[in-house]
């Protein structure tokens, strides 16, 4: 069975930095474009950033130059370091994986960015 586990979010002042994880696990398929989402109650998951297989990253207006995605492709794990975070980062982070046909989520890791 596939799972992606999030890891890396807590409690952080503004203009503060974390890493966040997603490792992975269950697979023997090479795992395709992973990328990082988020939500707050109320308000669509949308997304963060996003990286192919082959390093290529895109990322939404709002974290451009603060957030950077990087990924291990031998350990399936996908990273997503947040640097001068603002209050309005404070979210539910949610990774998910494209498997042949499929597309996994983890269960989400929650960012408070306290100002």
């Amino acid at each position: 069975q596939v799972q992606l586990a999030e890891s890396g979010g807590g409690l952080v002042q503004a203009g503060g930095s974390l890493r966040l994880s997603c490792a992975a696990s269950g697979t023997s398929f090479s795992i395709g474009t992973m990328g990082w989402y988020r939500q707050t109650p109320g308000k669509q998951r949308e997304l963060v950033a996003s990286i192919t297989r082959g390093g290529s990253t895109e990322y939404a207006d709002s974290v451009k130059g603060r957030f950077t995605i990087s990924r291990d492709n031998a350990k399936n794990t996908v990273y997503l370091q947040m640097n001068s975070l603002k209050a309005e980062d404070t979210a539910v982070y949610y990774c998910n994986g494209r498997i042949t046909v499929l597309t996994y989520w983890g269960k989400g890791t929650l960012v408070t960015v306290s100002s």
